[in-house]
């Protein structure tokens, strides 16, 4: 097989899978636009398209590592009880009000720890990935480069991803931006200093948790979701 990104042939598979799952998710995408008159029609639409992601993408994966256990959102299927794959679509609330900034967060986990993450937002076409050991990348238009956290510290000039329902005081420069796969992405590559919310669906966290700890980040999962780039005190 020839790679298409700098590692490993599993992860390289992996993410061939997704860009056969995304070029239909961009269609779909160019058809939620055209049903912003019917919100409801676009969540129905959206949900089909989610479902029919998760359909397209397992099926290639199962090739990859055939005895594999499956986690989505939607979907719990038991394998051999040491390796599986874990899909969400994040930010499937943006997507359905046409907005672009949602992404497909895929990892395989071995042994109860995950060794390949994946998050790639379909319609600027960039791939987030990491494997365990080995580091954190962006791969974009034919080119990998090495990620890392940022070294910043001081209140007033941090920017801190934010997706909690309480009324705690923000820090820093507050964003919200509905995708939480691509909020931890950010904070692997030193966009964001920091992310904050809420408990989440751990298929839509998988991917990211990796990429942060391999970009030199930290990141807890107690009551809140704290990831941070080591420096900042939350």
């Amino acid at each position: 097989m020839e790679l298409l990104i700098k590692g490993s042939t599993e992860l390289n598979k992996m993410f061939a899978a997704m860009q056969r799952t995304a070029s239909g998710l961009r269609r779909d995408f160019g058809e939620v636009e055209n049903l912003q008159q019917s919100l409801r029609g676009a969540r129905d639409f959206v949900q089909k398209a989610a479902a029919r992601i998760e359909e397209s993408i397992l099926n290639d994966l199962l090739l990859v590592r055939p005895s594999a256990g499956l986690l989505t959102p939607n979907v719990s299927r038991d394998g051999d009880g040491r390796d599986e794959f874990v899909l969400a679509l994040s930010g499937a609330a943006n997507f359905v009000r046409g907005n672009q900034h949602f992404a497909i967060s895929l990892a395989l986990r071995s042994g109860d720890e995950t060794k390949i993450a994946l998050v790639y937002s379909p319609i600027d076409e960039r791939l987030y990935y990491a494997e365990d050991g080995r580091g954190a990348y962006v791969f974009s238009a034919y080119h990998s480069a090495r990620i890392k956290v940022s070294n910043l510290s001081v209140p007033s000039e941090l920017m801190i991803g934010y997706n909690t329902s309480d009324t705690r005081p923000f820090v820093g420069a507050a964003r919200r931006t509905g995708c939480p796969a691509l909020d931890l992405a950010w904070v692997a590559a030193g966009k964001f200093d920091a992310y904050v919310s809420d408990p989440l669906d751990w298929a839509e966290i998988a991917a990211g948790d990796l990429l942060v700890r391999e970009a030199g980040g930290k990141i807890q999962m107690t009551s809140d979701l704290i990831a941070t780039n080591g420096k900042v005190d939350l």
